[in-house]
């Protein structure tokens, strides 16, 4: 089959490369069309049941993430030069397009009881703005008398106060959400150029603004780093800038490929996605490398520059097409993991990897036909002295020290073992920027000053239709606030109770001592004077559901992580709602982001552990078929989870928390180390013909044949992947570093234990009485060098001659 896909190739080269060439053109023109996605990446399945809660509470009371906070605390700020700068932002970020409101301390509102028409009024506390500070400061008293506002707008303590912009759920999942961001942040930076009164920023939408413009970012850089990095590194190997271009084309197409593909799948550009065209190019050169130097070894040979270029689709097409597969395997099970951002990861990365394979085994054979043989310098790096000292005294030491080898590996394992012991699963909010990134440090502000930012939601069941109405259910709830008050994660509880308590304190002229729930008398007073309330009565409808029966307790908190999150909602919050209102007939739903980022990463974690061992066992298949051995499989399997154990370890001493952009490391990292071990044991598999079986003549042919190839692709696998640490994104460089730091631990184990193995385990001639032909055996690739195939290469000549004359 091999021997009719070469002849094809080298017969056709031309329509080949128009034809890949009108492909490429059709995707670039798809590819042109390219979005960022500006919604949440939702980490739990459609179905589960508290995310259809989640929704449900959205489609109820609103949006739950859609607060932009900006932070001070600055003495200055209470000028009244200043104070009225601080209005007019507060005013020009009320008027920018896509924000609901603003609260600030000069919009701060007070209710007025109107006697005449027995209603609220809502009249703001600054309506007619003071000309002096005395004017100023006996409004603010006024204003802060309403407890409501404490701990949410204003501290007290600390005397830091907040501008809390609502912003529209049209524009919060949509393009229009950073250019708003850059809006109010523009407004927000010519305040403190006059004022000189620093401005901290916080929220989802601005965490998720700012991202979205990072990935935008770090998706051309990425690009132009991976190709730069393999570009250089390719020319070191291989000294010739035929080796760098044609390649690196190649490479090219499939970037082009992959965005097209990201496209007509309809999907979007997320922080994951905008991974797949760098890792394109880290895998694919390694395909370039296989078969430039299987063609520079073939033509070395015989000096014939065709039967060279057939020979390397004949002998490493199916390895190179085994070797695609495992690494695809490696995404393609990420397709199982039920979650909407991994699945459109593994299914665009594993489709664009083998097409990678088949654009590479197409253009190399097409595009060097075309080009002049290789000349004795470009053959120099077969016989690159450190590589080939280097492989000389690894063959060495695999053959005269195979049992320490085994020790010092088993050692490394059992090292490692410990350290995996220590590893903890824990996430953060916003993990991804790191320490030193201002978000982190204004995130800082936020939690020291008004017990930070993330929300949660707690929907308290009254029980009853229009149950809120009644006082002692309002106390129970009142109870459950006092409660989560004293939580010192949390910030103040906002809910229809403060607004009862609010409007006592209105009804009452707002004297000391009544910011209060009414009492069971006053309330048919208080509660007539809020049934008249038209204003607002979209902010009533924020916190209680139109039956009356479902109550909104909206709250804050720190991003202390998901362990002590969980622990905090799971063993702490549920017992204590209900402990407090079981007794009264009543049951509260914890829900909200926080709530559902803390379940997304537990199953994020859950699900790449599960598709780590999917991988594996499908990997194992594999090289069961191909080499027709259970012990084979256990010695190519064994060096390529040593390294996922290392790794494993070096986070648990050092620190690395399990979170899903560590947890994605392994199964991406093993089926990509696993092709050095299927490239070695086709070669072993050849040369235990070649050499009639004696396995140490086997071994050693094989490590200095496809060692050089091994360390090759290892070292451009490292310096791709190792490029990520660049990124602005903590778990982009956890992905980076780790899988770098896998893959190097592969090359060395592939290059030194798995040979060290097959020394000890492997019986080839009692292998070769079991019945069962190997797969490998079936095909072209697996030949005796006394027996080439004959191949009509006058004819190819002829054709070859043709196109010249043409």
């Amino acid at each position: 089959m091999w021997a009719k896909i070469a002849r094809f190739v080298i017969l056709n080269r031309l329509f080949i490369l128009i034809f890949i060439a009108g492909i490429t053109a059709v995707m670039a023109y798809y590819g042109r069309q390219i979005e960022m996605t500006y919604d949440f990446s939702q980490a739990v399945p459609d179905e589960d049941e508290e995310l259809v809660y989640y929704k449900q509470f959205k489609s109820t009371f609103g949006e739950d993430g859609n607060i932009f906070a900006i932070g001070l605390k600055d003495s200055a700020v209470f000028q009244l030069e200043n104070f009225s700068r601080l209005k007019y932002l507060s005013d020009a970020l009320a008027g920018l397009e896509g924000v609901n409101n603003v609260l600030s301390l000069p919009r701060l509102q007070r209710l007025s009881k109107d006697t005449a028409m027995r209603k609220f009024v809502t009249r703001a506390v600054f309506q007619d703005f003071p000309t002096e500070q005395q004017g100023l400061d006996s409004l603010l008293t006024i204003g802060l008398k309403n407890e409501l506002y404490q701990g949410q707008v204003y501290n007290p303590d600390s005397r830091a106060t907040l501008i809390l912009v609502s912003i529209r759920k049209d524009v919060l999942n949509s393009e229009k959400r950073i250019q708003l961001v850059e809006d109010m942040i523009g407004l927000c930076e010519a305040f403190s150029e006059k004022t000189g009164i620093e401005l901290h920023y916080a929220g989802l939408p601005y965490v998720r603004a700012t991202m979205a413009s990072k990935v935008r970012q770090e998706f051309q850089l990425f690009i132009y780093l991976s190709l730069g990095v393999t570009a250089i590194i390719l020319f070191l190997f291989f000294r010739s800038w035929k080796a760098v271009i044609f390649p690196t084309l190649i490479i090219g197409v499939i970037i082009v490929w992959c965005m097209g593909t990201i496209v007509l799948l309809g999907y979007k550009i997320t922080l994951l996605t905008g991974l797949i065209p760098p890792i394109i190019v880290v895998i694919g050169i390694p395909n370039c490398i296989y078969l430039l130097s299987k063609y520079h070894i073939e033509y070395r040979k015989h000096q014939n520059k065709i039967r060279a270029l057939v020979r390397i689709i004949e002998r490493v097409g199916l390895v190179t097409l085994i070797t695609n597969l495992t690494t695809a395997i490696g995404f393609i099970v990420l397709i199982y993991t039920d979650i909407r951002v991994l699945k459109e990861f593994g299914i665009v990365a594993a489709i664009n990897i083998i097409a990678t394979f088949i654009v590479s085994l197409l253009l190399i054979p097409a595009f060097f036909a075309y080009l002049p043989a290789p000349s004795a310098k470009q053959l120099r790096h077969l016989d690159f002295k450190i590589v080939t000292r280097i492989l000389h005294l690894i063959d060495l030491a695999v053959h005269r020290y195979p049992r320490a080898i085994l020790m010092i590996s088993a050692g490394l394992l059992l090292v490692s073992l410990v350290g995996i012991t220590q590893i903890k699963a824990v996430a953060f909010m916003v993990d991804d920027l790191p320490e030193e990134s201002g978000i982190r440090k204004d995130l800082a502000f936020f939690e020291r000053n008004f017990g930070g930012v993330m929300p949660l939601e707690i929907v308290v069941d009254l029980g009853k239709k229009n149950a809120v109405t009644k006082v002692s259910n309002l106390r129970k709830v009142d109870e459950l606030e006092t409660w989560l008050r004293e939580q010192p994660e949390l910030s103040a509880p906002v809910s229809l109770v403060g607004f009862a308590k609010a409007a006592t304190f209105s009804y009452f002229n707002e004297t000391e001592g009544n910011y209060r729930l009414p009492t069971n008398q006053e309330r048919n007073f208080i509660f007539a004077y809020l049934s008249g309330q038209k204003e607002n009565s979209g902010l009533i409808r924020s916190f209680v559901d139109s039956t009356g029966q479902f109550l909104r307790i909206s709250l804050k908190m720190a991003d202390i992580g998901s362990i002590r999150m969980d622990s905090l909602i799971n063993h702490r919050i549920i017992p204590a709602t209900k402990e407090i209102l079981e007794e009264a007939d009543m049951s509260a739903q914890v829900t909200g982001t926080t709530f559902i980022f803390i379940k997304g990463n537990k199953f994020l974690v859950q699900n790449l552990q599960s598709s780590l061992l999917l991988a594996i066992v499908l990997i194992a298949v594999i090289m069961a078929l191909l080499f027709g051995s259970f012990r084979m499989v256990l010695i190519s399997v064994i060096p390529n989870l040593i390294p996922l154990a290392i790794t494993a370890g070096i986070m648990g001493y050092f620190g690395i928390p399990l979170k899903p952009s560590t947890a994605l490391v392994f199964s991406i990292a093993f089926g990509i180390a696993v092709d050095d071990a299927i490239h070695f044991l086709a070669k072993y598999r050849q040369e235990l013909f070649n050499h009639k079986f004696y396995k140490a003549k086997a071994i050693s042919v094989s490590i200095q044949e496809t060692g050089t190839a091994m360390m090759y692709t290892s070292i451009i696998l490292f310096c791709g992947f190792v490029i990520f640490v660049f990124s602005d994104f903590g778990g982009t460089v956890a992905l980076g570093l780790l899988t770098s730091i896998t893959l190097i631990c592969a090359m060395v184990t592939n290059l030194i234990l798995l040979p060290a193995l097959l020394l000890l385990f492997d019986n080839p001639r009692k292998n070769r009485k079991i019945t069962f032909e190997p797969l490998i055996e079936h095909y072209q690739e697996f030949y005796h060098e006394d027996e080439d195939e004959e191949i009509d290469l006058n004819l190819i000549r002829i054709s070859d001659q043709r196109s010249e004359d043409e």
